[in-house]
């Protein structure tokens, strides 16, 4: 365990004072998400130490630059887990890293975001103030959430110095179905079945196949499993092949040519599939799609099937395409709100320039 909370005030206090940009950075992990990266490294993984963490309430406490590796393995010790089931994308995740991108793997469609389940934080904005948020039980979250601000901020908005999350126990039983149906079908399924009380943890379909996972009390899993049909999965093939859409290592995402990207859009279930390669997630609200239009094309076309889009992975040597804005355009009254928050927690404009949005 190690506190650098005295050595990061330093070097945000004299960036402040010489209007230099610092680039916050953790394990590294993220290095490519979202905007051009800025400024000299502000390096946050020796700020590190799980500082409360009790099974019986539900909550881990651990500073910023806590392997995410060492919390889940905590967490196992006691039949727990992350709800979310972040991906690492490498072996120096950290919890500063799995916070501030908001991103969340398949267990996503049934537990929720990572923003769900922040209770509070301690972050250190461009003075070099230590300001506490949210606390480490859910009675203390109240009146506007400011800790959970922090969640897919990706650093904009201050530095996380500690995090408390919530935990849940793991389920007693999984199993994983595979149905060969086409992308249509998969969606008319995944619809139908979400209005049926099913213990489903996480859809995916390509290529032809739609995999769901079931996961909670015996029983509840045997049974529906029993109505669903399908075929079962062996465990170790299953668990390979979320880990591969969690952390990107299925073949589908390595597809990537020069000229395409990789972009991941937000869709009304019921939408229908896209033309192209694509994977879905998420009971049809995720999609992932390889294309190579361009980022204006990508976005009316999500806009068009009442979603959004953002850029995830230009192909190799495809950088100019982030020029575009990775993130989708917000409008300028949410900007606003954006820019006052920007200016609240970070007047110097030192943290993480552009990360998020151009001129951000």
């Amino acid at each position: 365990m190690t506190d650098l909370t005295l050595s990061l005030r330093e070097r945000v206090t004299h960036a402040a004072g010489h209007d230099t940009p610092l680039r916050i950075r953790g394990g590294g992990t993220k290095d490519w998400y979202g905007q051009a990266l800025e400024g000299e490294i502000l390096d946050t993984h020796e700020h590190t130490g799980i500082l409360a963490y009790d099974p019986a309430e539900l909550v881990i406490t651990a500073r910023s630059g806590t392997p995410l590796a060492e919390i889940e393995a905590k967490l196992a010790e006691h039949n727990q887990m992350l709800p979310f089931e972040p991906p690492h994308f490498g072996s120096g995740a950290t919890l500063g890293g799995c916070i501030a991108s908001g991103l969340a793997g398949p267990r996503r469609q049934s537990a929720g975001a990572p923003r769900d389940f922040v209770l509070g934080a301690v972050v250190m904005n461009s003075r070099g103030e230590v300001l506490h948020f949210g606390g480490q039980v859910m009675k203390n979250v109240a009146g506007y959430d400011v800790s959970r601000l922090m969640a897919g901020a990706l650093g904009t908005l201050g530095l996380l110095l500690e995090i408390s999350v919530k935990v849940l126990p793991r389920p007693f039983a999984e199993t994983t179905l595979k149905f060969d149906t086409s992308a249509t079908d998969a969606v008319r399924k995944l619809n139908e079945w979400a209005g049926r009380a099913l213990p489903v943890t996480a859809s995916a379909w390509r290529d032809g196949t739609l995999a769901l996972r079931l996961a909670g009390a015996e029983a509840a899993v045997k049974a529906a499993r029993t109505q669903l049909g399908g075929e079962a999965v062996d465990a170790i093939e299953a668990a390979r092949f979320w880990e591969g859409l969690r952390e990107q290592t299925d073949s589908f995402f390595s597809d990537l040519s020069p000229t395409a990207a990789l972009w991941r859009l937000s869709l009304p279930s019921i939408a229908e599939p896209l033309a192209g390669q694509q994977l879905m997630e998420w009971g049809g609200s995720q999609r992932w799609w390889i294309t190579d239009v361009d980022a204006q094309q990508v976005r009316m076309a999500a806009r068009h099937a009442g979603g959004h889009a953002t850029l995830f992975r230009p192909g190799p040597g495809n950088e100019q395409s982030r020029q575009g804005g990775v993130f989708t355009p917000l409008p300028a009254a949410l900007m606003k709100i954006h820019r006052g928050l920007k200016a609240t927690f970070d007047p110097a404009r030192i943290f993480n320039r552009g990360r998020l949005y151009p001129d951000f």
